[in-house]
């Protein structure tokens, strides 16, 4: 599957006609660190995950795929896009929901509320350099458990409505994924 690894391996040097010539493009540290780790992702992967790469030449773009067994979100699939920049692994990746759904730390236009995706966090579990694509995966997919956190929200409409009435934001969290399956 990962085919940049041949790119990796491949040498330096080409010879046309006699003549050896130096490879323009040099392997990027981002893909060198890429395909080990997109690797170990696809080893550690939780069973309620998977990944996808359009293209498995290009391990910097990927949707990952998350389908929640328990929760209130059981039952639905969710997809995030998740771009590695350049500057990784000093930079967390970019992670967009590409599934609208009915969550407090998830809004409606995708944007995610999860530290290890910020460059700098107020607490200790903000990116480092020590963090790894595994990483990025569990932690979303722990959004729908145990780091669900309805205190600090960034939909604090939902989270309000958790609150208030835990049987209408259930409601509105089978409203959504009942949506978003009809969309397939």
């Amino acid at each position: 599957m990962i085919t940049l690894n041949r790119k990796l391996k491949k040498e330096h040097t080409e010879t046309t006609n006699g003549v050896k010539i130096e490879p323009i493009k040099r392997i990027s540290v981002r893909d060198k660190l890429l395909v080990k780790e997109v690797q170990e992702m696809n080893e550690n992967l939780p069973a309620t995950c998977s990944v996808n790469f359009e293209d498995p030449n290009v391990l910097n773009e990927f949707i990952l795929t998350v389908a929640p067994d328990e929760g209130y979100w059981s039952g639905g699939k969710f997809k995030f896009s998740v771009f590695v920049t350049e500057d990784y692994n000093m930079a967390p990746p970019k992670v967009k929901c590409l599934t609208r759904l009915w969550h407090p730390n998830i809004n409606l236009d995708g944007e995610i509320c999860l530290s290890l995706l910020r460059q700098t966090s107020i607490d200790e579990h903000g990116w480092a350099p020590t963090r790894r694509l595994k990483d990025v995966v569990w932690g979303l997919n722990s959004l729908f458990t145990d780091l669900l956190n309805f205190e600090d929200p960034l939909n604090i409409e939902a989270a309000e409505m958790y609150k208030v009435n835990k049987i209408e934001f259930q409601s509105k969290v089978v409203e959504y994924i009942a949506v978003s399956k009809g969309k397939r």
